[in-house]
């Protein structure tokens, strides 16, 4: 095995010893491990990084060729010496040195090298002399394994937090869609719910109304029973106080007949007696008592008739004696009955003008359409300002004239406030009030509504500030029969 004074001697050409002896000096100072090769592919330098980090001593590789094997279990190529032999296809698998003009570089890992192994870069140059051409070649070996280990654990850390972002992307993901299905449920359920609530507003309501609507049946029923007694208790003094006062006229025009007798008979009678007749004539006024005795009978009698017809009114009004089935009414006689019961509501705050077209009766439930008669004539009083009003009836056909008139329409008009626009498409629904608290319920045109509704006829209104308001009600003179319902 060739010293380390004989390795000098293998320097590259044009080396003298002193250079040799430098480059060694230098090179064993260099904490990079180094060795360089000649053209011959022999070991002329090996410093003492290359014995710490290889473990092969220097006596023990210089003027050798076993560089290959200190890396490898074998003799193998390193860079230097493809460098030296110019093996361009080998050199062509590493990467070309970006400092240093035909240098290589690369990476290896060997397992063979303390203990768990060593990742080496490797740095190849050539070597020239004078002329340019190459004469042998140094190689440097840094160990990288911390940065290869620092590398690898970050790739696995990279690797590992890839993996856990697609695991927490995979699980976002499928929360999301859970989450968005909560929201289409929430959602069905929200309008399943509202819904639902419409439905209990409006079964509440109709409710509400059903419920009024009985009342006000209840309430009629009692004015029903109470007019039904009244007339029963009223008729039978009136009845005889009626005959009474036929049998008491025929009474009075005997009486009179005799006192025109009597009369005729004073000019026959004795001084005396016919100053005292004429004095008790003078006394009594027996002429004018004449003339107004058959003024005041009159007068009674047409109180008694008075009495008999609102009676009649009401038995007409309350319609006690129906028991709600459709029937045919005349809806003027209607009318009237209501316009009598409501006169004291009416009669201090408005002029009632009756404009009645010619109309057949129709089908219907005479106590509900009085009933809505009597809600639109109130609430056309109450209408009025502290100003005198009018409130007028008309009422008429549509379609073929006279008995054959398929509709009738009633119109109720006054000329009192009238309703403010915005509250003309509320004016129908239930609890719906302009009054004051404690003034109504808001049921009256409700309840209205739906009598008209029942009969398949239609209300309209239509008002302006300060002109007053108009509702129509259209009525079908014949009610559809049950078969006639149950068809298609």
């Amino acid at each position: 095995m060739p010293n380390r004074e004989q390795a000098f001697s293998n320097c590259p050409p044009g080396a003298d010893d002193g250079s040799a002896v430098a480059l060694s000096a230098l090179l064993d100072g260099h904490p990079v491990a180094t060795f360089v090769i000649d053209r011959d592919h022999t070991i002329t330098h090996w410093n003492k990084a290359c014995e710490h980090l290889l473990g092969w001593s220097t006596e023990a590789m210089i003027g050798t060729r076993n560089h290959g094997v200190a890396f490898y279990a074998h003799e193998r190529q390193m860079l230097s010496d493809m460098i030296v032999s110019g093996d361009g296809d080998g050199l062509g698998a590493h990467r070309q040195s970006a400092l240093i003009p035909g240098a290589y570089e690369t990476e290896g890992f060997f397992e063979n090298l303390g203990v768990g192994g060593h990742w080496l870069h490797f740095t190849a140059a050539p070597l020239r002399d004078t002329s340019g051409q190459v004469v042998g070649a140094i190689e440097t070996m840094r160990d990288v394994t911390e940065r290869r280990v620092a590398e690898n654990a970050l790739r696995r850390a990279h690797d590992n937090l890839e993996h856990l972002i697609e695991k927490r992307t995979a699980q976002l993901a499928e929360a999301n869609e859970r989450l968005e299905d909560d929201l289409r449920q929430r959602q069905i359920a929200d309008a399943e719910l509202r819904a639902k609530h419409l439905a209990l507003t409006e079964l509440n309501a109709k409710l509400s109304m059903a419920q009024e609507q009985l009342v006000q049946s209840e309430k009629l029923a009692s004015i029903g029973q109470l007019a039904a007694g009244v007339a029963h208790e009223i008729n039978n003094p009136i009845g005889y106080i009626f005959s009474n006062f036929g049998t008491l006229q025929s009474y009075l025009d005997q009486l009179f007949d005799m006192l025109h007798v009597y009369q005729e008979a004073e000019s026959q009678a004795s001084p005396e007696t016919a100053a005292r007749l004429a004095a008790m004539r003078k006394t009594l006024d027996l002429d004018f008592l004449r003339e107004d005795i058959p003024v005041l009978m009159s007068e009674s009698k047409e109180g008694i008739v008075r009495v008999r017809h609102i009676v009649q009114d009401l038995k007409d009004f309350s319609r006690v004696d129906a028991n709600q089935d459709w029937v045919w009414a005349n809806v003027h006689g209607g009318i009237d009955s209501t316009l009598n019961i409501v006169s004291n509501e009416v009669k201090y705050k408005a002029d009632v003008v009756k404009q009645y077209g010619a109309i057949p009766d129709i089908e219907c439930l005479p106590s509900q359409i009085n009933q809505v008669i009597m809600n639109l004539v109130v609430n056309a009083a109450h209408a009025m300002s502290e100003r005198r009003g009018t409130i007028t009836l008309r009422s008429g056909t549509l379609g073929e004239s006279g008995a054959a008139a398929e509709q009738v329409w009633i119109e109720i008009a006054d000329n009192g406030s009238g309703i403010p626009r915005e509250n003309l498409s509320r004016i129908f629904d239930p609890f719906f009030t302009t009054k004051a608290v404690g003034k109504g319920t808001g049921l009256g045109l409700s309840l209205a509504y739906g009598i008209i509704q029942k009969h398949r006829g239609s209300i309209d209104v239509d008002s302006e500030i300060g002109r007053g308001t108009t509702f129509r009600i259209v009525l079908p003179v014949h009610q559809r029969s049950t078969s006639e319902e149950s068809s298609p």
